[in-house]
């Protein structure tokens, strides 16, 4: 009897042991897997968006830097305040990509908004500084000559902004950037601004010298729409769809 006993209990104690082992054994496993799991997707997809924001904003930095430098030395030659509107408005836009890539380092959503909001205070500065050269301008009109290299200047701030536009545009709503976005409609926008200076060129060549700095204001007045709709698009929900 004590035997059977024995036999009994050490039966059951050696089936409580292997349940109690399997069980703990697929709670271990299935726990660490999933923990593990989760955890390191969210990383990869953390590093996979900073990485991607980081390489769109270094390339249409190093597009619009390109875009700007040929536009100084056009500048320099043809004294144009329409193509001095453009350049400062393009110098400023390749600096935003600065604040921007910092954020996409730091991974950080929080540091994209505000960084958002620098592409904005920017581009109302530059709208400021474009303003007050136009007056000037108009006031103290000045003769404009290499009419050719002031078109061709214009040709390229069009083409510049427009592959850094695209570049910013598509990798901001992949990635859900209303900063990104911003930029790139900002850019884009900025593109046909530069069509602008091609205008004044024509214009000028026709004898109508007052078009240069009047054209300058029109590209004033745009930039503050630029401003607008860039802060709209900034400010918005983190879950709203990007334009």
């Amino acid at each position: 009897m004590s035997a059977h006993g024995h036999a009994h209990d050490h039966g059951a104690s050696h089936e409580h042991d292997h349940s109690h082992e399997h069980s703990h054994d697929h709670d271990h496993g299935h726990s660490h897997g999933s923990d593990h799991g989760h955890s390191h997707g969210l990383i990869d997809a953390s590093i996979k968006r900073s990485r991607e924001g980081i390489r769109a904003v270094l390339i249409s930095l190093l597009v619009l830097g390109a875009t700007a430098a040929a536009q100084i030395v056009v500048f320099i030659l043809s004294g144009s305040i329409a193509l001095l509107a453009d350049l400062i408005h393009n110098v400023g836009d390749a600096l935003t990509a600065v604040p921007l890539g910092a954020a996409f380092l730091m991974r950080s959503f929080k540091a994209e908004k505000y960084a958002g909001y620098f592409v904005v205070a920017t581009i109302f500065v530059s709208a400021c500084v474009a303003f007050g050269e136009s007056v000037d301008r108009l006031i103290n009109p000045q003769h404009l000559t290499h009419l050719w290299a002031l078109a061709g200047a214009g040709v390229i701030g069009f083409l510049g902004n427009e592959v850094a536009a695209f570049v910013r545009l598509r990798a901001g709503r992949r990635l859900q950037s209303p900063a990104l976005v911003a930029d790139g409609y900002h850019a884009r926008i900025d593109g046909f601004v530069s069509l602008a200076v091609v205008a004044s060129a024509i214009f000028v060549a026709l004898g109508v010298g007052i078009a240069d700095p009047l054209i300058g204001m029109i590209v004033t007045i745009v930039i503050l729409r630029i401003t607008w709709q860039s802060y709209l698009t900034v400010r918005a929900d983190p879950g709203a769809p990007l334009p």
